[in-house]
């Protein structure tokens, strides 16, 4: 008796990659006229459009006249859009971008008159379970998978709760799509069923469908022609919810409740964690900033009864969400592509801070502190002012030209040479615990009641009650004071080859690195508030300005760093030499904590593939906004990977590599991509990263969080 194959006809639709938004658009025109053509002449069953919205508003934007017809294709259930957006990946996109992503694509699909939903993750780079409970929030309760599924997961499964088909194979077939006689394509097509059986019931899926790729007018005739060739299968172009239902008695046969992360038998291209880190240090902060915005605009709107922004928030996070489309975050696209993702990034920003200004500009206040989230606030707030004198209150800590946001606000006015002047960055310090929400009209400065300071600054180190670093015969030593630990030689910058891509970190068989040299510290800043030290670093000729700040009564050290990147095809770290290997590891991941074990002993340049289609087994694993091993936490802005080196947690600060993927990859002989060059991917270019350390149990997380992204909003004239 013959296996039932349900197929069901698709295209994956990157809307940018290896060319750009626009090119790729006008392509989507001849794709999708030939789909809507196809089932208008009942050619084809159905139709599932790659689980995203962005990609038929993109059609729709331009083809107008085709609404109609559309939304007939969706209410016969023959033609399936959303959940999403877009496609986001899901390790570089933070809770809040991806609950807006669902949000957005639900709203728009159910308007257009969708009512089947599938969790769809078909080429994302590897799957967190903690999508799965974001997914139920949506009354979402089906997924589909595929990288990052080791030998052990089976065609069906529970995946976190959540009913949940692996893709064995994969999304990519296009075998139907080519020139090859029936014969070729039926001994093909065996094949790949055959392995798929090999972790199926009897009965299996199979996608039809490719990258771009349109459809075959005689794609129906094609399967005939098969069918009578298969001796122990038989094709049914169907969709993935008749698989679902064809199934349904299988997923609780086994469980799997952790992250899908296994590459032996699919990459998940870990390279692109650390790929183009600007993008991702912009996504940070855009998603941070958003969010910011929104929140104060819904505080307004009940407190001073400004007007609503929701619109301009939806279109920004839009905006957002097409640059977190898994082959942008990434940073495996083409120059242009990236460029013009800065480009949105700087928009998203600008729309994210007017914002804020012109619902301070509304309120008319002339000073306020108001904490936005739901935890209590104390700690060291920043904010700007054209007024000199505040430096008698409060610590300043920059100055800079520019016009006062009160000129730059109105429009009964325009701003004139005269109004042109020093615009001062100062800190306060706030020592009540400020409740959720409260709105505070006054401010604390070190000048007030309260202890005196316990920061200590000399030019080779920085101290408070809780923490200490010092630099000492070229090297840094730390002192976690609340639990009388001392850590010698705590911090090195080491610089590694690489000879990837920006799919994969390419190692070099037996490259050791080379370790910076300490060249000096020196005093950056004193005050009652906060001290800092600027530390020189001389790795392989390029100097980092590291700059080591540190706030009164806090227990995390900031860093930001700088520097001119000269060097190409290379990676640099910063690496924390523990007491320990470590074995184990808390990072957050769509604002939850991930626990992962490593063998502190493995070397990925001992264990370099050297036949094609395996790719190299690392250390390596992303991070959101926070790790933490053995009590030591990172809290990074934007810097979303690290590995695990015997003792030593090491987080990426750059990976500078030229091309999308290279067919000389020591990680991954197979191509991942094509072999475009990509120069501004070296990024020679002024680089900043910044991230804070400190000592706490990795259930403080939280905590930690809050105290580099505070929900405060802080204004002063």
């Amino acid at each position: 008796m013959k296996k039932k194959v349900f197929a069901y006809l698709h295209t994956h639709w990157d809307r940018e990659w290896y060319r750009e938004y626009e090119i790729f658009r006008l392509r989507l025109l001849r794709v999708f006229d030939r789909v809507l053509e196809l089932l208008e002449a009942g050619k084809i069953p159905s139709f599932y459009f790659d689980g995203q919205t962005a990609a038929l508003q993109d059609y729709l934007e331009i083809n107008k006249d085709k609404e109609k017809l559309v939304r007939k294709f969706i209410k016969e259930k023959k033609l399936f859009i959303g959940p999403f957006y877009t496609l986001v990946d899901e390790f570089l996109t933070d809770e809040i971008c991806f609950r807006k992503n669902l949000e957005l694509g639900l709203q728009y699909a159910k308007e257009m008159g969708c009512e089947d939903f599938i969790g769809y993750f078909a080429d994302t780079f590897g799957h967190s379970a903690q999508v799965c409970n974001i997914l139920k929030e949506f009354d979402i309760d089906k997924a589909v998978v595929w990288r990052g599924c080791g030998a052990e997961i089976p065609s069906e499964f529970k995946f976190n709760g959540i009913d949940t088909v692996n893709l064995i194979r994969g999304y990519f077939n296009d075998i139907f799509s080519t020139n090859l006689d029936i014969e070729k394509k039926v001994e093909f097509l065996k094949k790949e069923l055959d392995l798929i059986a090999e972790k199926s019931s009897d009965v299996l899926l199979m996608p039809i469908g490719a990258d771009h790729l349109g459809l075959k007018t005689d794609i129906a005739e094609q399967i005939k022609e098969v069918n009578k060739l298969l001796d122990d299968y038989e094709i049914v172009l169907s969709s993935p919810f008749e698989y679902f239902k064809a199934v349904k008695n299988n997923f609780s046969k086994y469980s799997h409740d952790t992250e899908l992360r296994d590459n032996s038998t699919t990459f998940i291209l870990t390279g692109s964690y650390s790929s183009r880190i600007d993008l991702k240090q912009y996504s940070a902060k855009c998603s941070y900033s958003l969010d910011l915005a929104n929140r104060f605009q819904k505080f307004a709107q009940k407190k001073y009864k400004t007007k609503s922004y929701d619109e301009s928030i939806n279109y920004a996070y839009k905006l957002l969400l097409q640059n977190l489309a898994h082959d942008g975050i990434c940073g495996c696209s083409t120059d242009d592509v990236h460029r013009e993702n800065i480009m949105r990034y700087k928009k998203i920003l600008q729309i994210a801070n007017t914002i804020i200004k012109e619902i301070i500009y509304e309120t008319g206040e002339k000073s306020l502190v108001i904490n936005l989230s739901q935890d209590v606030f104390t700690g060291v707030l920043r904010f700007d002012s054209e007024n000199k004198d505040l430096e008698k209150e409060f610590q300043k800590i920059y100055e800079k030209d520019g016009f006062p946001e009160s000129i730059l606000c109105a429009t009964r006015k325009i701003p004139v040479t005269e109004d042109y002047g020093k615009i001062y960055t100062y800190l306060s310090y706030v020592v009540d615990k400020v409740p959720s929400r409260l709105l505070t009209k006054t401010f604390k400065s070190y000048g007030g009641n309260y202890e005196k300071s316990d920061l200590k600054v000399t030019k080779n180190s920085i101290e408070n009650s809780k923490i200490a670093i010092s630099v000492k015969k070229g090297k840094f030593e730390l002192t976690d004071k609340k639990n009388n630990v001392k850590y010698s030689d705590f911090i090195s910058f080491v610089d590694y080859l690489d000879e990837g891509d920006t799919y994969n970190f390419g190692a070099v068989k037996d490259d050791k690195g080379v370790t910076g040299i300490i060249l000096d510290s020196e005093i950056l800043r004193k005050g009652e508030i906060q001290n800092a030290l600027l530390v020189k670093v001389d790795v392989k000729g390029t100097v980092y300005n590291v700059e080591i700040a540190l706030n009164r009564n806090s227990d995390l050290l900031n860093f930001k760093i700088d520097w001119q990147n000269i060097e190409k095809n290379h990676l640099l770290q910063v690496q924390f030499n523990l007491k320990e290997k470590i074995t184990k590891t808390y990072s957050q991941c769509m604002g939850e904590i991930v626990e992962r074990e490593f063998d502190p002993d493995y070397e990925v340049r001992k264990h370099l593939p050297k036949k094609k289609g395996i790719e190299a087994k690392t250390n390596v694993a992303p991070m959101q906004k926070y790790v933490n091993a053995q009590g030591f936490e990172v809290v990074t802005k934007g810097l979303f990977e690290y590995e695990v080196v015997g003792n030593k947690l090491a987080l990426t600060l750059l990976r500078a590599i030229g091309i999308i993927s290279n067919p000389k990859n020591s990680a991954r002989s197979t191509p991942a991509g094509p072999p475009l060059v990509v120069e501004d991917a070296q990024l020679l270019q002024k680089n900043r990263v910044v991230f804070a350390i400190g000592f706490d149990d990795y259930k403080n997380y939280k905590q930690a969080i809050q105290k580099v992204y505070p929900y405060v909003i802080t204004y002063k004239e």
